[in-house]
């Protein structure tokens, strides 16, 4: 079991920046990838960024490349979502989720077994 909660989100102005956590409780937790979606109003919850167990690979959409930081710290069993340059378009429920496995992540949200409650950011024009 891994329980999995999110915070940092809030309003944040066009241009600025917002550090997301995801805490987790678990045993698994260092075992597994992990991954930051984020569904905006209307459409669907889409991948962001994904990290290995170690942090030694990560992924990210096309969207936030060269924005977003996904980092991870298995002592603090926390995984992070570094966000600049924010943009309207970033305005998002953004959730973390558990990958079943550790060397390998999925862009599918369909594969992830275990996800937080969201936090919302609202990025102002």
């Amino acid at each position: 079991q891994v329980q999995l909660v999110e915070s940092g989100g809030g309003l944040v102005q066009a241009g600025g920046s917002l550090r997301l956590s995801c805490a987790a409780s678990g045993r698994t937790f260092s075992n597994r990838a992990l991954a930051w979606f984020r569904q905006a109003p209307g459409k669907e919850r889409e991948f962001v960024a994904a990290i290995t167990w170690n942090g030694a690979r990560t992924t990210y959409a096309d969207s936030v490349t060269g924005r977003f930081t996904i980092s991870r710290d298995n002592a603090k069993t926390t995984v992070y979502l570094q966000m600049n340059s924010l943009k309207p378009e970033d305005t998002a429920v953004y959730y973390c989720a558990a990958y079943p496995y550790g060397r390998r992540y999925s862009t599918s949200q369909d594969t992830y077994d275990y996800w937080g409650q969201g936090t919302q950011v609202t990025v102002s024009s």
